[in-house]
């Protein structure tokens, strides 16, 4: 089995571990469950901001361990004060290091919460909502076009707005009416190989009314020039800036380029 093949399949069981420990019903009775949420599209095409969802990961199955030394409030916060579009929160345990209370933690801050994790199940959805999320992920490669459909308009039901992560042109009929953003990740998750080439391929075949997003790889402000020239309205950047000893100060930083420019 290939990494995605082996998180999908540890998924699976610890999410059937989860719907032991707490139900559906409880997690509905949640602080959060009814909140309205902020929406991540909006955000990303407001001129004022910068376009950037800044992502907290503390390690990756390629990188190990990249930043486990900092804590959720700090480095969200100053995402949040610098003018993040989005707040990106791993909760994936065995391969990222993060948790679900790792997203709880972040809900501090005003600004679009992403859950980032591997969604096989809609019990996810229910937990990301009383955690605080207000954007999921759901990854093409690891659901078929009609769990994508599925499972997106159960998150729009609840309120969420839900990001589609492609990675090459098969992936583009995942895409489909409920689905909010599409993101390119420009990391296959099979080779761990990155190149911003795999975003410039798949920018025109994205529909115009489901922005897009430009994930993984963008480790300079060149780079969002470069991507944003091209079509694109949001980037998702966590281990340029997690991997600093103050992420905090590289992400201020990093506007303050992307400002100049």
């Amino acid at each position: 089995m290939n990494i995605l093949d082996t998180i999908v399949a540890q998924k699976r069981k610890e999410v059937a571990l989860r719907k032991q420990q707490t139900s559906v019903a409880e997690l509905e009775k949640a602080k959060f469950f009814p909140n309205e949420t902020l929406s991540l599209k909006k955000f990303l095409l407001d001129p004022s901001k910068t376009g950037i969802i800044a992502e907290f990961k503390r390690k990756s199955p390629s990188k190990g361990i990249i930043n486990d030394r900092v804590t959720v409030e700090e480095v969200t916060t100053a995402y949040a004060q610098h003018g993040a579009s989005g707040i990106s929160v791993l909760t994936d345990t065995e391969f990222f290091g993060g948790s679900i209370d790792d997203l709880l933690a972040a809900t501090i801050n005003a600004v679009p919460l992403l859950r980032k994790d591997f969604m096989i199940d809609e019990y996810q959805l229910v937990e990301a909502k009383a955690y605080g999320a207000e954007v999921i992920l759901l990854i093409a490669a690891c659901l078929t076009q009609a769990e994508v459909k599925q499972m997106a308009g159960t998150a729009r039901k609840l309120g969420m707005e839900v990001l589609l992560e492609i990675h090459n042109e098969e992936e583009l009929d995942h895409i489909c009416e409920e689905v909010t953003l599409v993101g390119v990740n420009n990391r296959n998750l099979k080779t761990f190989e990155v190149s911003i080439d795999t975003s410039l391929g798949l920018i025109n075949k994205i529909p115009s009314d489901k922005p897009a997003i430009a994930e993984s790889g963008i480790s300079n402000v060149d780079t969002i020039v470069t991507l944003r020239s091209a079509g694109f309205k949001g980037f998702l950047i966590g281990e340029n800036f997690m991997k600093q000893s103050s992420p905090s100060i590289a992400f201020a930083d990093f506007v303050n380029q992307l400002k100049a420019k």
